[in-house]
């Protein structure tokens, strides 16, 4: 998992599965897989990631790259890099 800390707070490297049945964080290897329900049309998809994954972490999430790609950088705000790996381990059960 590959964790960047900023003077914003960190940011991280997720790959989007749209069309899923539920949303959901999974892992897969090193890379962190966020399933979404919705459609990837009109930008529905980046509104679900940022909106449920900050109702995850308790924490603001702004789309940094890849608006039209599944491959994302997110920044989550006001996190440093030791709490937010904590959170991941604790929350999604990465090991």
């Amino acid at each position: 998992m590959k964790i960047t800390e900023t003077k914003d707070g960190i940011i991280i490297k997720v790959f989007v599965k749209p069309n899923s049945p539920r949303f959901e964080v999974t892992f897969g290897g090193e890379e962190i897989v966020i399933r979404c329900t919705e459609e990837p049309v009109k930008g529905k998809v980046n509104k679900e990631l940022t909106r449920e994954l900050s109702k995850l972490i308790h924490a603001k999430v702004e789309l940094v790259s890849g608006y039209a790609s599944k491959q994302k950088l997110l920044l989550l705000k006001g996190l440093k890099k030791n709490e937010a790996e904590g959170l991941l381990r604790n929350k999604f059960n990465f090991t």
